[in-house]
């Protein structure tokens, strides 16, 4: 059973135990190398302003295909913006 809390950025597993997912991003960084802003951004991935942000500061998770439009734009491999740190 998988509990997924949108508005902590959070997945929490039930398996025998608990564990805490929280995934991290580095777009922020990666739109300031390319000096472009988030409008520009959320244009070039055929979303909105809103939702770059929704994602830079973990409200929101994006789905695959959003996070692989991300990486491809900044010619980067999903894992170098998107990480997913464990806890116990």
């Amino acid at each position: 059973m998988v509990w997924y809390l949108r508005k902590y950025n959070q997945i929490i597993i039930c398996k025998n135990k608990l564990i805490l997912s929280i995934m991290e991003n580095t777009i922020r960084v990666e739109r300031a190398k390319k000096k472009i802003t988030q409008a520009e951004l959320a244009e070039r991935v055929d979303v909105s302003r809103q939702t770059i942000h929704a994602i830079e500061t973990g409200k929101f998770i994006p789905n695959t295909v959003l996070a692989l439009k991300i990486a491809r734009y900044f010619k980067v491999r999903l894992e170098d913006i998107f990480t997913l740190e464990e806890t116990d």
